[in-house]
Formats: C-alpha cells, structure tokens, sequence
C-alpha cells in the first residue's frame, strides 16, 4: 500500500514541503550527476587497459593464416576473431561477420541495406514496397526505434513481459501484414528492463509464420556474457531452434564487446543464416574492403579464447554488482509501496516504475535537482509511453558515491511526484 494513501491533505502538504525543500537544498548546490545512459565506469574500462600494448611490432600483427592486419583485405574478419566469437556464442564461424567497433552502426547499415537492396527472399527491396513497419517491444532501446524514425520505418508498440515479448500480439501481427518487416529484440537482460526471453518464447520466435517472406528478426543479444552474478542466466539457442522449424532465414543476430573492453574500440559480430550471407557480402564489399583488423587481433591476443572473456567479465560484475545493489537497496528503502522496479541478474540498466502520470514530473524534477535522467518516454516508440510511467535507470558511469547521492534525490523526486498527483487528484 502507499503510504500515503492514509495521510490527511494537511499532512501531505507539509511531507510535500520537506521534499522541496530538501530537492530545492540539492539544486542550489549546482550538481551534475548522470543517469542517462549505460556506459561502463572508468573502473571498468581500466580493467581492459593492458588490451592497448598486446601489439607492439611487425609480428604482432600477423595472424596464425599468415594475414597481414596492418593490410587492406578480409571483409568477413580475421579467422582467429571469428573462432573466439564462435565460441563464445555458440554460432559456427560460416555463419558470422567480424566488424568494426559498433553493433549499433552494422544494425543501422542491415535495415538501411534492406531498404535499399532488400533482403534474401525479397522480390524487391523494402523501400520500394511501400509503407514498412517493424514492431517494437516496450520499453525498449531508443537507439533501436531511433533507427526506425531515421528510416521513416512505421513502429508499433508491442508489451513486453518478464518472459519477453507478448508472442500472442506479435504473432497475430506478424501473420496478417505484410508490410511488417521486422521486429526488434534484447533477448538477453533486455534494456531497459533486464529480462531474459523464455524459452518458449524464444522458440515462437523460431516458428514465426510471417505474411511478410523477407521478414527479419533483429536478434540484439549486446548482453550475452553480462551477468552480475555467478549464476549463468540461459538464453535458448535461436539459431538452433529457427533451423529445426526451417526459418533460419529470418534471422540477423548481433552483437560486441563495446561493454566488454572499449565502447570506442570494441568489436562487433553479425551473424546470419548462409543465405543471408552470400546475399550481404557483395553489398558489403563496395562499402568496405575491411574492417579494423589491428583491433581484432588485440582482442584475440588480450582473451585468447571464450574461458578469457567470461573471466574478464567477472571482473566487471565485482565492480557493477555493488552499483546496482546500491540502486535496489534504495528503491525498496524509499520506494516500496509507492513504485515499482526491476531487479536484474545482469545487464546495464534498472527500470523504474512510477504511478502513472508522473515519469515526466519525475524526470523535471531530477533535472533541477542536479541529476540528468534519460528522458522519459525514451524507451517507447517516437518517446511516448501512453501511461507516463517508465524511467531506465544507468547506475554504472557514475562514481560510487555520485550514484548513492543521485538515487536519493531521485527518490526524493519519486516521492513529491506521486503527492503532487494524490493532491491534484482530490481537488
């Protein structure tokens, strides 16, 4: 229950006074702390740092196959960064392409190649089919729906649960138009809620009948080693269980190390059924001869191999687990009964749930308190979360103790929201 709920008008006004007194005592004090997005720490990146001097001569640079990496060539990447990337996936290196530092950029260049040349199974690409639409679980990641809106992509809306999508409204969506192309998906620790698809909806992925036949599932796994804690959370194999129901095909996978080692420097994988492939490799050779091999050879010379990722990221999670303990910790001291909020066993983000009507108000408030929030309604499509209730909560860039300060404003902000609107309310 709110605990509010059984104070009197008077006795709300004067808590309502304390709260902006104590919100007006924090603005005044000129802070600058950052919420917004979720990016590793400098504790973090400094744990890849040694990364930086695995090559230093001619030799280092030369790969097992006798590449050159200094050199021109190698679209698909390095041999040896694709049989660490195999591994560490679980995908067979025939079926992946090794490249530069961003996942986000190979996601932006695959629609943007299918509005242009289509995909394999197209008649003709999908910017000359007319209006396309892809649909969007929310919340979800704004960079995602930002690549929509830049393509004049229709998006719609689609729940999600704490086992993923709502499978019942995407396949019913999905069966009877056309003109959805795809559909955007974190199905690990997803942003911003944190929550690992189930296997059965992994599997209603796999067996998707589509009216659409070049329709594409965009499979963003960016959190795939990213546990917080020891146990590992299983995401079933999407690849495996697309081939057994003959759809492989409607596949694009992704994923980096932008979270792993440098979001600057990392490296990005997307992997695709063969057909996919062959149909994308001619595309992609008059946009490259190659990517940035140095760098893949510095991550397989820095990891070795998969059982060297998993104990990097071990690492991480000493330095993050804290962070996010901090923010729950808080949440269930301050907030209970008056919001609602996620508790992920990996990722980067926690998603906050307030009263609806009241993320915005939370948001401004925050904002003259010191404390910069992504703004709210950014994990729905064209920011607009129809309720005005979901906040994505980054406890990672900020020091330890700017987090701690930063989540007891927000707090603060939670709770003169929620009254303003009980007080609004009874008028």
């Amino acid at each position: 229950m709110n605990k509010y709920e059984s104070m009197t008008r008077q006795e709300l006004e004067s808590e309502l006074n304390i709260l902006y007194a104590s919100l007006t005592e924090y603005g005044e004090k000129g802070l600058n702390l950052d919420l917004t997005r979720g990016k590793p720490g400098t504790e973090q990146l400094d744990i890849s740092q040694e990364m930086l001097g695995v090559i230093s001569t001619s030799d280092d640079c030369m790969s097992q196959s006798g590449i050159d990496c200094r050199n021109y060539g190698i679209l698909d990447g390095l041999p040896e960064a694709k049989r660490l990337f195999s591994r560490l996936l679980n995908i067979p290196e025939k079926n992946l392409i090794v490249e530069g530092n961003s996942s986000l950029n190979i996601m932006f260049d695959t629609v943007a190649r299918a509005m242009l040349f289509g995909v394999y199974g197209s008649e003709k690409p999908w910017g000359m089919q007319g209006h396309i639409k892809f649909l969007c679980p929310s919340p979800g990641y704004d960079r995602h729906f930002a690549i929509c809106e830049a393509m004049g992509i229709e998006m719609i809306p689609v729940d999600m649960t704490p086992d993923g999508p709502d499978m019942d409204a995407v396949e019913k969506l999905v069966a009877i138009d056309p003109s959805i192309k795809g559909i955007w998906c974190v199905p690990k620790f997803s942003n911003p809620e944190g929550y690992t698809y189930s296997d059965e909806t992994v599997r209603r992925f796999a067996n998707l009948k589509t009216a659409a036949p070049d329709f594409r599932i965009f499979w963003d796994n960016a959190y795939a080693v990213h546990e917080i804690y020891d146990e590992k959370v299983e995401l079933l194999d999407i690849f495996e269980e697309s081939k057994k129901a003959g759809n492989e095909d409607k596949v694009f996978y992704f994923a980096s190390t932008s979270k792993i080692t440098f979001p600057g420097s990392g490296v990005a994988i997307m992997a695709a059924s063969e057909n996919n492939i062959i149909q994308i490799k001619p595309i992609l050779s008059a946009q490259t001869i190659g990517f940035d091999k140095i760098n893949q050879m510095r991550h397989v010379k820095y990891f070795k191999d998969a059982d060297g990722v998993h104990a990097h990221m071990k690492r991480h999670a000493d330095i993050i687990r804290p962070r996010f303990e901090a923010v729950i910790n808080a949440f269930r001291a301050n907030l209970s009964g008056i919001a609602s909020w996620t508790e992920p066993r990996g990722g980067y983000f926690v998603n906050l749930t307030v009263p609806d009507g009241c993320a915005k108000r939370v948001f401004r408030l925050a904002a003259d308190a010191g404390v910069t929030l992504t703004k709210a309604g950014a994990s729905f499509p064209y920011g607009n979360d129809p309720r005005d209730r979901h906040l994505r909560i980054a406890p990672t860039y900020p020091s330890f103790a700017d987090l701690e300060m930063a989540i007891s404003i927000l707090c603060l902000c939670v709770k003169a929201a929620v009254i303003e609107k009980m007080l609004s309310a009874a008028i």
